[in-house]
């Protein structure tokens, strides 16, 4: 079905680059970088998927059944996303929220050129109906100069919900939680501008450049863009094996070193950050044993600091072995959204915070990832990001946090300003 070639490269990080560029002219493209990140769990420095031969696109209703479908009947390489409100397929819950951005729910497609460059080696996939093509496109790639191209152009951005009425939807989390309604929850703001003209390739690179997290990804299909400098992994499967790396719990960076080794050691030992991530550790422990194996979930690695050029961030690991019995798809639908976007207990959490945020949220606290033709899978969870809806000139971001019995208003709209920086950055 595929035809593959491999080439070395002497330059992987300048070829990256022509990569991304070279891939502007197609209607659909993933661009996916791990920034030389060093991780336990990776396949590929880069992925770059083009072109789409086949394709699905669709609402929250029966969602994951149809991907189930076209998952099992492609059994080819298929890259894509899983938007918030697909919550609405998995449970009797609903999104009304105000929705300037208008991305399907889902959205995935069976590339016919792609790309999969580790160290020096690029291997170079394309399906036999183009295989003719790839000396070809191969030599087009490696000419390209970098040409990036600003467009000057006024973005205002503004806030959705302004201070004030943050600081009381927060104290409304609060009071559900004291009644003992919920344990934690994570409650989500949205930025945006209207009538906005950005260059998407332009704002990616910078984005990436400030960031540069492990699962950033560039993403098109026609005039819906995802520019995400996420640093958090939803999901990943390897043969039986299921991985989960749930964030939570942010401290600053600072250029001063003792400042920031003391910012990284307050955020380890810091008992509001460390209940945030337990909590949503053990919901995923719980998430993963609907489809695992009989004692085979294990905490790998419990709130370790792992620190990132913006942030210094909690991250745990859990793992587990799956059930024959149970399809990719399956894992999938039976963890989503990720916990660490919703909070505890899932259900009662995403029926409040339907209630106080006031934008759907649609691609943001998603997933963007991949499945491979044998049915293993790798998702990030869509934060730090921006979205852009070129037809309707509406560019959003969103950035959250998690809200618990000890959260102080005043330091999780902080900590939300703090996540907002980068996007900020790049958009103003």
């Amino acid at each position: 079905m595929r035809t593959s070639i491999y080439k070395s490269i002497s330059d992987p990080k300048l070829f990256k680059e022509q990569l991304l560029f070279w891939s502007q002219q197609f209607r659909e493209i993933i661009y996916l970088d791990s920034n030389y990140y060093p991780q336990k769990y990776s396949s590929y420095d880069c992925v770059l998927a083009v072109d789409a031969f086949t394709s699905i696109k669709t609402d929250c209703h029966n969602a994951f059944e149809d991907l189930k479908q076209y998952q099992q009947s492609t059994k080819d390489w298929l890259f894509g996303y899983l938007s918030y409100d697909l919550k609405n397929d998995i449970e009797h819950l609903q999104s009304a929220n105000f929705d300037g951005l208008e991305f399907p729910d889902l959205y995935f497609f069976q590339p016919k050129k792609l790309f999969l460059l580790s160290g020096n080696q690029v291997e170079i996939q394309y399906l036999n109906m183009c295989d003719d093509e790839v000396e070809l496109d191969f030599e087009e790639i490696v000419k390209i100069r970098k040409s990036r191209v600003e467009i000057e152009a006024l973005v205002t951005i503004q806030q959705r919900i302004p201070k004030e009425s943050y600081l009381e939807k927060v104290s409304k989390v609060l009071e559900h939680i004291h009644q003992g309604d919920i344990y934690e929850a994570n409650f989500c703001m949205e930025f945006f501008a209207e009538n906005a003209t950005i260059n998407p390739i332009d704002k990616f690179i910078k984005l990436n450049e400030i960031s540069q997290p492990p699962f950033a990804v560039f993403f098109k299909n026609n005039n819906h863009f995802l520019l995400s400098a996420t640093p958090e992994r939803y999901l990943r499967k390897e043969g039986e094996l299921i991985i989960s790396q749930p964030i939570k719990g942010t401290a600053k960076r600072f250029l001063d070193t003792v400042e920031d080794e003391q910012s990284k050691t307050q955020l380890a030992l810091d008992p509001k950050e460390r209940s945030e991530n337990i909590m949503i550790t053990d919901l995923v422990r719980n998430d993963l044993s609907r489809t695992a194996q009989k004692g085979s979930v294990e905490v790998q690695e419990l709130c370790k600091i792992y620190s990132f050029l913006q942030v210094h961030q909690m991250i745990s690991t859990v793992t587990s072995k799956l059930d024959t019995q149970y399809s990719v798809v399956d894992v999938l639908k039976t963890t989503f959204p990720m916990g660490s976007m919703t909070g505890a207990p899932k259900i009662s959490v995403m029926k409040i915070i339907e209630q106080l945020e006031e934008t759907k949220r649609g691609l943001y606290s998603g997933a963007a990832g991949y499945f491979t033709p044998d049915g293993d899978f790798d998702f990030n969870v869509v934060i730090r990001s921006i979205l852009y809806n070129q037809e309707k000139q509406y560019v959003s971001f969103s950035v959250g946090s998690a809200i618990t019995s000890q959260s102080i208003p005043e330091k999780e709209y902080e900590e939300c300003l703090l996540k907002a920086k980068a996007m900020r950055e790049v958009l103003s």
